[in-house]
Formats: structure tokens, sequence, C-alpha cells
């Protein structure tokens, strides 16, 4: 056994391979920016055959579904439950499991271990699960709070726990994963007690094209005056919404800050309502804690864009939380409060890849 696993990271816009060690370490990558089709099972024997050696492949899988809820090692039934629950995620699932397939037809002898982004979240407690909707159709159609991101929270919450000094079971933290989508967890005991993503990834906070948590009402009225049907009205709060649709011009909060910064009115609002939105998000999951031990930071958005991470730091001084946060340093984990804050504030880079592998590897050793 060699401990290297192959990460396969499919999303709706790009394919990631990566093989990683027993140590973390990244052996090699090939990143394509386009999603995984017909052609990704050459694609990953080509990789494969310039790389080290592997012992089994591990897929990101957005949606578990209430079935695998835990890393799971991929057979028909997985498979099929899996397809199951592809709706919930209709912009992550499919191509997820088009590389799966592709995975578990060029590689017949290799294991292939599903590690779900919902299974951090499997153990939420009952209400922070549950919805305030007549327990006839919650219970008849399995209406839940599954939680996303769970991947980059378990990553993060390790790292955090490293750099504090204090085991995971010690801390209770908020941590928000701020991307191409966007959540926010409260953590304590080194479970996820709450958090801002639902049943599917388009509740919570505002996000880069989705829209996040909006009235219900509202989108009843727009159906009725807009005769906008489900298809319509999905397409426009998955992909014409949040950051890209209040600015008109981009979803990249980096183009945003540019363009506030050139005197764009448009760009400014959206960063400000995202702000804000990432903050009622946190503070939202922030009651199911009894203290906060550490605000964190991760995702592409929360490592890489200092304007974002200071507007929010700067205005939850309601959980003892301060501005004034210094740069992060590049590649690691970092507190950036100033010494002696209440509530330090850090920022861990962004880990599903290696996340992914240490739990194929655990989960390929308890089979043996």
């Amino acid at each position: 056994m060699t401990g290297n696993v192959l990460v396969a990271d499919a999303g709706s816009a790009s394919f990631h391979l990566a093989v990683v060690d027993a140590h973390d370490r990244v052996l090699a990558t090939r990143d394509v920016d386009e999603p995984p089709d017909e052609g990704a099972g050459r694609l990953i024997k080509e990789f494969l055959s310039d790389a080290p050696t592997v012992e089994g492949c591990g897929h990101r899988i957005v949606h578990g579904g209430p079935h695998v809820a835990a890393p799971t090692v991929v057979d028909d039934l997985v498979r099929a439950r899996l397809g199951a629950v592809s709706a919930l995620a209709p912009l992550h699932m499919p191509p997820a499991l088009t590389a799966l397939d592709a995975a578990r037809q060029v590689l017949p002898g290799m294991p292939q271990v599903a590690c779900p982004d919902t299974a951090f979240h499997h153990a939420l407690p009952e209400p922070a699960r549950t919805y305030a909707l007549p327990r006839e159709l919650t219970r008849r159609h399995g209406l839940r709070r599954y939680g996303f991101h769970g991947l980059s929270y378990a990553h993060a919450l390790r790292r955090t726990a490293a750099l504090l000094g204090r085991p995971p079971s010690d801390l209770q933290l908020l941590i928000t994963h701020l991307g191409g989508g966007c959540s926010a967890c409260a953590v304590r005991g080194g479970r996820s007690v709450d958090t801002t993503m639902g049943m599917t990834p388009a509740e919570g906070l505002p996000m880069s094209s989705r829209s996040g948590t909006v009235d219900p009402g509202m989108l009843l009225w727009l159906q009725g005056e807009t005769g906008m049907g489900p298809e319509r009205l999905s397409e426009v709060l998955t992909r014409e919404s949040g950051l890209l649709g209040m600015s008109g011009t981009s979803g990249d909060t980096r183009d945003l800050v540019r363009s506030r910064a050139a005197g764009d009115a448009d760009a400014a609002l959206a960063l400000d309502t995202f702000t804000l939105g990432v903050r009622r998000g946190i503070a939202a999951v922030a009651a199911s804690l009894d203290h906060v031990d550490a605000l964190v930071f991760t995702g592409e958005i929360g490592e890489d864009q200092p304007e974002v991470r200071e507007a929010v730091a700067a205005g939850l001084s309601v959980l003892g939380i301060e501005g004034g946060l210094a740069s992060a340093d590049p590649g690691e984990p970092s507190i950036v409060s100033r010494p002696g804050a209440a509530v330090p504030v850090i920022v861990v880079p962004t880990g599903e890849i290696t996340q992914i592998a240490r739990e194929t590897r655990a989960c390929l050793h308890t089979q043996h």
C-alpha cells in the first residue's frame, strides 16, 4: 500500500485531478477549465500514466442524500443512491457522477470512494436540521437541512485546532467558506451544530451567481406575476443572481473590488449586500454556540480577498469580533486579528483535495 490517493474533484465548470500522499503532499495535478465529459476516462488514464502509483480514488460528491452519510466505497447500489439525489444539487452532481462513472469504467480494479460534502453535517441536532413545515410533508419526502462544504469545514477545523494548539473537541468555532458557493457553520466539540445551507446548496448566504435565501413569498409572487416556471426560476436563482446579478457585471469579488474603486455604484452595493449577508449568516449560526473561540475564513474568497474579510469581521462587534485585520500568510493557516483579540480571526487555505485524500485513505483502510 503506497498511501497515495487519486482525487477527482469535478465541478460545474472545472475538473481537478491530483495524487496526494499519506503526508498530505500533492505529488501530481491536472486542472481542466471545463466539467468532465465523455473524454473524462481518457483524461484520467493519461494523468495516471505519468503519476505515482495510487491505491484508490476519492471523489468529491456534493450531496450524499439520506443514504451516503459518510465516505463510502462505491458499488452499483451506492451509485444508484447518488444518482437519486442528483437533482438536489443540479450544478454539482451531474459532473461529479460523470467523473465517477468514467473512473469506474477505466479503472475497474481500483476502489472508488465517494466523499460527501454533506457528511460533516450528518449529525446536526434535530432542531438545526428541521424545517418549519408540516411534519407529514417532511417525513414523506425526507425534507431536512443537509448542509454542504463539509470537506472544507473538516479541513479548516483540523488546521485551526493545530494552529491554536487545542484539540477539535475543545473548540467552539464559527467557520465561513466563501467561494463560488458560500456558507457558514457553527462547530462545537468537533461537530457541526448549525449551518446556513439546507436541503440544497441554494439556501443561505448570497454567492457568486446564486441568490442564497430569499423570501419564499416573493418567489411565489414572481411566478404569478411573470409566469416563470420552475426551470426558469431555478436558472435565475442559481446562475443569474448573487454578486453577478446584483452588479450586472461579475460574480468575482476581485472584479467588483476594482470596479468599486473606479466608482461603480452597483459593484459597491453588491459587495455591501454580500458582506452583510455573510455577517447575518455567521451571527445566525452563532446562536448554536455557548461562546466563540475563533472566527475562521476559508474558501477562495475567504483566503484571497482581504477586503471581504475586513468588512465581515468589522461588522461583527456584537460577537466580540474586531476588524483591523492583518494580511494572511500565503499557503498556511494564520491568525490575522490583532494580538490579544478577544476572538481570534483565522484564515485557513482551502483544503478539500487533501481532505478527500484523507477520508478516502481512512475508508479504504477500514475496509481492509
